[in-house]
């Protein structure tokens, strides 16, 4: 009697590891994928191919200014985001959440400015301060303190601080501003939470950011997502800040800087879109001299209360929910917090 193989069922793969329609699936491996390391190359390769052209275009008189402006941001800005992402990272893995918990009064209402303060001396970037709020939170921390620690933590710490008074070294008020503003916001903020805030608006965090892994592995981990992810958007950031510099005609900035209105605006929106870690966003700020320090301010402290790459995390750890409605109310109470401060301090 002849021995017949059973067939699979179709879309079933058989054991032999073919598909169940006869054909056999490629290895994974076969192939390539474009990665940052072959990505490198191939600009590389690009810029010694055409290095005439190149070398004609650094040449002009417009991109010798941005090359300027550009190269003068990151190298100020750049020990202020190595400093912070080592401290953020160390708070966030050797530090045990319980600890915020014990610290925390019992009454939600004194808990949120105690959170808020809490960020003036515990240094962490906005890529840090989502998962430790996330963690807060799931620890049992009142939601309302933890979004005053979330939102005061990357805008009032020391680093920040220090590099806003490096960055404006003829306006020491702008450090007192953006601390002052700053704190009023993330406390109100949190106060606002407290009194209309939903339970069923906000998605509890399921688990720890580095769960699994060793304090030397998650901390290592945790230095190297920040420094790539940060610098990043510190590059984009000086690059944006170079452009308006050197390509913006004049007179466009001229006319935006002498509204207060839309020059507070359009800082505040350039502020969201360039996402720049709030390390280096003062370095960014103070090259903008066109503006007004009242706008400069409304670019400090909207910045690490929401931007891009915070509203997708906050989504990612406390929901969309929570984020499409957190998000527009951050965004106008930084605004309005900058203006008040702004009227008082500067």
């Amino acid at each position: 009697m002849a021995i017949t193989e059973k067939a699979a069922p179709p879309g079933v793969a058989p054991e032999d590891g073919t598909p169940g329609d006869g054909s056999r699936t490629p290895p994974d491996h076969e192939g390539w994928h474009l990665s940052s390391p072959l990505a490198l190359t191939l600009v590389l390769l690009l810029v010694v191919v055409f290095q005439g052209p190149v070398r004609g275009a650094l040449s002009t008189p417009v991109m010798q200014s941005w090359m300027t402006v550009f190269v003068a941001v990151v190298v100020q800005a750049l020990p202020f985001l190595v400093l912070g992402v080592l401290l953020s990272a160390a708070i966030a893995v050797f530090v045990p959440p319980s600890f915020f918990a014990r610290a925390l009064p019992g009454r939600p209402a004194l808990a949120v400015p105690v959170a808020g303060l809490a960020g003036a001396v515990l240094p962490g970037c906005e890529c840090a301060s989502v998962p430790v709020a996330g963690a807060l939170v799931r620890r049992g921390v009142t939601p309302a303190a933890a979004i005053a620690f979330l939102l005061s933590a990357p805008a009032i710490n020391p680093i920040v601080l220090t590099a806003t008074a490096v960055a404006f070294p003829r306006n020491p008020e702008m450090v007192l501003a953006r601390f002052a503003g700053s704190l009023l916001v993330a406390c109100g903020m949190g106060w606002l939470w407290q009194r209309l805030g939903r339970t069923d608006w906000l998605r509890l965090p399921a688990h720890a950011h580095h769960e699994g892994e060793t304090k030397a592995e998650a901390f290592w981990d945790s230095v190297r997502h920040d420094t790539v992810h940060a610098g990043g958007f510190l590059v984009l950031g000086a690059m944006a800040a170079a452009t308006l510099k050197a390509v913006a005609p004049a007179e466009w900035l001229r006319t935006a800087a002498a509204n207060p209105v839309i020059a507070i605006l359009a800082l505040s929106i350039l502020a969201v879109l360039l996402s720049i870690c709030s390390e280096a966003d003062a370095f960014v700020a103070a090259s903008l001299t066109q503006f007004s320090l009242t706008a400069k301010l409304a670019f400090l402290i909207v910045g690490p209360m929401i931007d891009l790459k915070l509203f997708a995390m906050q989504a990612g750890t406390f929901g969309r929910g929570f984020a499409l409605r957190f998000a527009p109310a951050t965004f106008a109470a930084a605004i309005a917090g900058a203006v008040l401060t702004g009227a008082v301090l500067l």
